[in-house]
């Protein structure tokens, strides 16, 4: 085996091992299955979107590429509209509200990002990269089962607004399960993408049409937002875990530090990391995300103070008492792991441009200080967090998650499982999850009765998920054995994950 790719949907990661087998390396290979997924699972990802890409070239440096959305602004453009909530049922029992329209839309980054990987670690044409994106955009690609779920979940924002509602119920409902998906509009997005790279949509007729429309109806995105916009190189914050180094998205993203943090906390609890220590360390993470924590994103000393190893023993002691990833790893040691958000999506489709843009400005997890708090310019805080474990400078397993909130304590499990007992990356990625927030833990089926009876016998209250669930994440990690260098990959069934190798 020469590469293995691990993304949210079979077409993706098939298109991602395509290029390795074209002599791609792991970057090239995120790339194609990125634009790849624009076209197969467009309701979570696309041009309107931003990311995080963590490359680590063997033997030589890890560099987190920032591509996550950016709060608008610059133009001095007053707010015309506000934002709408919109509650999204998981299942019967999780709810979760989002809100839309085109007051909840930042500046987005992916076409800035994707440019910038492909330039600085890439080895192959973008064009060429782009071309399966733009067959599946224009001919079309059957929906499958977790498309279509998560198409009927996102149904009332996709049925606000016209142009979304007519791409995602074209016969006046959702689209269902081997129904085809066509979005010829984002064919030829793809297209101008291949041929000029991310020009048109910063400083050209796509990001002309993209603020005209938006600022039309009631949006902030303005002319001087989407020009000033440029995707950064930051170097990872790493964590000691298990005799391993874990790097991780850093500051002004929250989600790596957070995950950083949970797992200095676990290595001081105890060599096993069962529920009850998994809770006691979100709970630690929970409460150091306050307003400090926000305010200190945007400064030098957060990772400093919070990872500490003095005050991670002080807190281990005190404890005592909408989004889509890929992963990529090649025969030559290069991984590349990368997440790319719409939120929930906005539901305002860009007429002619085939960008769907975010509602990062009207999710409140990304916006603890409050909604449109953040200065223009300033990236929104994000839980993605694309994440490589060394082990001697070699890459053991990269990974990253979907999930909202939920991505770091899906991060967090997925890291425990593989490192703590051996679990190979499928296995790990499949294993039940627990969340704690809000008070309230939320379990999957499988996690040890004992241990959350203990729980709740301590005075916090345990759901039980009847079954797995997007609501916990869609992990997507590769690995590569530490004995024998074998690669392998685990696709999360909660996201319709799969697995493809080269």
């Amino acid at each position: 085996m020469t590469g293995v790719v691990a993304a949210g949907h079979p077409i993706t990661a098939e298109a991602g091992v395509e290029v390795l087998r074209g002599g791609g390396n792991a970057v090239d290979a995120a790339v194609g299955a990125v634009l790849t997924s624009f076209a197969v699972e467009s309701p979570l990802t696309g041009f309107g979107a931003g990311g995080f890409m963590m490359v680590h070239e063997d033997g030589g440096e890890t560099v987190l590429v920032d591509f996550f959305v950016a709060a608008p602004g610059q133009d001095g453009i007053e707010r015309g509209a506000e934002l709408v909530p919109v509650p999204v049922h998981f299942d019967e029992e999780t709810v979760q509200t989002f809100y839309v329209g085109p007051a909840s839309c930042g500046v987005p980054g992916t076409a800035a990002g994707l440019e910038l990987a492909l330039q600085r670690f890439g080895s192959a044409p973008l064009g060429e990269l782009a071309g399966p994106a733009i067959r599946l955009a224009r001919d079309g690609a059957p929906v499958n089962a977790e498309q279509a779920y998560i198409l009927r979940i996102l149904a009332p924002i996709h049925e606000r607004l016209e142009g979304s509602r007519e791409l995602y119920a074209p016969r006046g409902r959702p689209l269902r399960e081997g129904d085809v998906f066509r979005f010829p509009e984002l064919a030829e997005a793809l297209e101008r993408f291949g041929a000029a790279g991310a020009e048109p949509f910063y400083r050209g007729e796509v990001a002309a049409a993209l603020s005209e429309f938006t600022v039309r109806h009631g949006g902030t995105l303005g002319p001087a937002d989407l020009a000033a916009y440029e995707a950064i190189e930051r170097r990872p914050i790493r964590a000691r875990f298990r005799g391993t180094d874990v790097l991780t998205n850093p500051p002004p993203s929250s989600g790596g530090i957070l995950i950083a943090y949970c797992l200095g906390l676990l290595e001081r609890l105890g060599e096993r990391s069962g529920p009850e220590q998994l809770v006691a360390a979100m709970d630690a993470a929970n409460r150091a995300r306050g307003e400090a924590f926000a305010e200190a994103l945007y400064g030098e000393g957060l990772e400093a103070s919070l990872l500490d190893p003095a005050a991670l023993d002080l807190a281990a002691g005190d404890l005592l008492g909408s989004t889509t990833h890929i992963s990529v790893l090649d025969g030559d040691g290069m991984c590349a792991s990368v997440t790319c958000s719409n939120g929930s999506g906005s539901g305002v489709l860009v007429p002619g441009t085939g960008v769907i843009l975010n509602n990062m400005l009207g999710e409140e997890d990304l916006n603890p200080l409050g909604f449109h708090s953040i200065a223009p310019g300033r990236r929104v805080p994000s839980m993605m967090a694309p994440t490589v474990v060394l082990r001697d400078g070699g890459v053991e397993l990269g990974l990253g998650s979907a999930g909202s909130n939920r991505i770091r304590s899906a991060i967090v499990q997925t890291i425990v499982r593989a490192l703590e007992e051996g679990m190979g990356a499928g296995e790990a990625v499949r294993a039940p999850r627990l969340h704690f927030e809000a008070g309230i833990v939320q379990a999957e089926p499988g996690l040890d009765e004992e241990a959350l009876a203990r729980i709740e016998a301590g005075g916090v209250p345990v759901a039980r998920r009847p079954r797995i669930n997007l609501f916990f994440g869609g992990v997507q990690a590769v690995a590569r054995d530490r004995e024998g260098g074998a690669l392998s990959g685990g696709g999360d069934p909660r996201r319709g994950g799969a697995v493809a190798t080269a």
